[in-house]
């Protein structure tokens, strides 16, 4: 694709540069980005008008040719190899983001006074709230545990009409009478504030990051290239129409009408290109990237994050062809067969109860041979193959809820903490950098309503903490008497209630006594 590229106010970036991005994202990451995405979801095809499927499913294409190589004799299918697809990574990959947000992160305030934070807290809670709530958190950590990495672009474009109307805070410097504002008045704010403020989560296959040339944990622009249908109709030449017309499904050999949208954000200014023109251009007022780029599994000294997915799709593999080589053997196996000698028509007349064959022939025999016969290699190794997967993804079974027997009797949180030990230290591990992201996010959203002047804030009130919800069920009573421990150790009655899980009641609180 041509572009008209506009001169543009933040970095040197040329037609030549921007095309060769683009290229080499479409040529060499969609498609690897498009793999780890169908080993997760393992998607069927749409559907014949057999009922079935017209295509087999994702995870086929990691099967050896000797099962995908289709052997007919005389149009005679008792040839064709089973095929076995189980998708062990789906609910490995459910699970892990189950484990990370059983429900939204709680956002204390770090600010000086007591007014101040619960003013921010507002904010951000209405915020995250018109954006998802905690499914916001969740499709973030989907995402970035499919593509190994996921951005949050930051929209404030409505802001500038809500400065014009309201504001909490009066600029620095400027008269104020000193009453504080009231409750329903933060809470109204809030509100407008949380729907004006647009939170985009932007899948890898959409992100083009362009990285400075002497560190690569920082943009010097960033680059979103998809393909957007809009509301009109597409026919295109007579080929296409001719060959959408043979197609069953599309009689009239018409098609949705898309076009190639390419938005270039950078610390200054905003453009947005349709099929290579331009056609919208903004300066960005917040004097910094919009953008905050999480990895889901920190890799040092690359812009990437590690993904849940890659290493699972050899191990996913080898199961689909060992489930399918045991298919095989079983359909051989299962079913008992006959050799028939020396008797006329025994081809003609299936064997079945009650039947009897006459023949004069002296040497005339009837052999049986097939039927099931236990593999214990076979069953070793897939249960082999089962437990690589746990070890390589982290998730066993007993995190999704499939308790066996030989785990042992968990009648105690320490026993269900061990058991689940790979799972927990694996959250723990990912909340890292999930978390360092949603407190750069808050930043930048105080940020913009500063730097709008809805809410002014110094740099130092807009630092954060992340509060995190317990994936597993704990004991109540215990909560309650480590947090009367650490209460007596001085932390912070709002960091103590959030972890508890109260929200704070309007007024002053009595401090937790022991």
């Amino acid at each position: 694709m041509e572009f008209q590229l506009a001169p543009f106010q933040a970095i040197p970036i040329t037609e030549p540069l921007l095309e060769l991005l683009i290229e080499k994202h479409e040529t060499i990451s969609v498609p690897r980005f498009q793999r780890l995405w169908n080993y997760y979801r393992n998607a069927l095809a749409e559907p014949d008008e057999f009922g079935g499927s017209i295509d087999p499913p994702a995870q086929m294409v990691g099967l050896p040719q000797r099962l995908l190589v289709l052997r007919r004799v005389g149009h005679d299918d008792r040839l064709q190899r089973e095929i076995v697809i189980e998708n062990d990574i789906g609910w490995r990959i459910h699970t892990l983001v189950d484990f990370m947000f059983p429900k939204a992160p709680k956002i204390v305030s770090r600010a000086g006074n007591d007014q101040t934070r619960a003013e921010i807290e507002a904010i951000l809670e209405a915020t995250f709230e018109a954006n998802g709530g905690v499914n916001l958190w969740q499709d973030a950590a989907l995402l970035g545990s499919i593509y190994g990495h996921v951005d949050f672009l930051l929209n404030v474009s409505r802001l500038s009409r809500l400065a014009a109307t309201r504001s909490l805070r009066p600029a620095r410097g400027a008269a104020s009478s000193g009453a504080a504002p009231s409750k329903p008045l933060i809470d109204d704010l809030a509100l407008q504030i949380g729907s004006s403020v647009l939170i985009e989560t932007v899948e890898a296959p959409r992100a083009i990051p362009l990285l400075s040339q002497t560190d690569f944990r920082q943009l010097d622009a960033y680059i979103i290239h998809y393909r957007q249908f809009i509301n009109d109709v597409e026919r295109g030449g007579i080929l296409a129409r001719l060959s959408r017309a043979l197609t069953p499904r599309f009689r009239s050999g018409a098609e949705r009408a898309s076009i190639t949208v390419t938005e270039i954000y950078s610390a200054t200014h905003f453009q947005r290109y349709e099929d290579g023109e331009l056609v919208a251009e903004s300066p960005n007022r917040l004097g910094r990237l919009p953008v905050v780029h999480i990895q889901n599994l920190s890799q040092p000294l690359f812009y990437e994050g590690l993904s849940d997915v890659e290493p699972l799709i050899p191990l996913q593999d080898e199961l689909n062809t060992r489930l399918s080589d045991r298919a095989n053997r079983v359909t051989m196996q299962s079913f008992q067969m006959w050799l028939g000698k020396g008797i006329e028509g025994f081809a003609d007349r299936p064997v079945g109860p009650g039947q009897m064959w006459v023949t004069d022939n002296l040497d005339a025999s009837i052999e049986a041979f097939g039927g099931d016969a236990d593999s214990p290699s076979e069953r070793a190794h897939i249960e082999e193959l089962r437990e690589a997967l746990d070890k390589a993804s982290g998730v066993t079974p007993a995190a999704a809820g499939h308790i066996k027997a030989r785990i042992g009797n968990l009648t105690s949180e320490n026993a269900l903490q061990i058991s689940l030990m790979g799972t927990v230290a694996k959250v723990k591990r990912k909340r890292v950098t999930y978390g360092a992201g949603i407190r750069t996010l808050c930043e930048l959203i105080l940020h913009a309503l500063d730097v709008h002047g809805i809410y002014r804030t110094d740099a130092v009130d807009r630092r954060v903490e992340i509060v995190w919800s317990d994936a597993l069920p704990t004991d109540e009573t215990r909560r309650i008497s480590d947090a009367l421990a650490k209460a007596q150790l001085g932390i912070p009655l709002e960091v103590l209630r959030a972890e508890l899980g109260y929200r704070d009641a309007e007024g002053p609180t009595a401090p937790l006594a022991g």
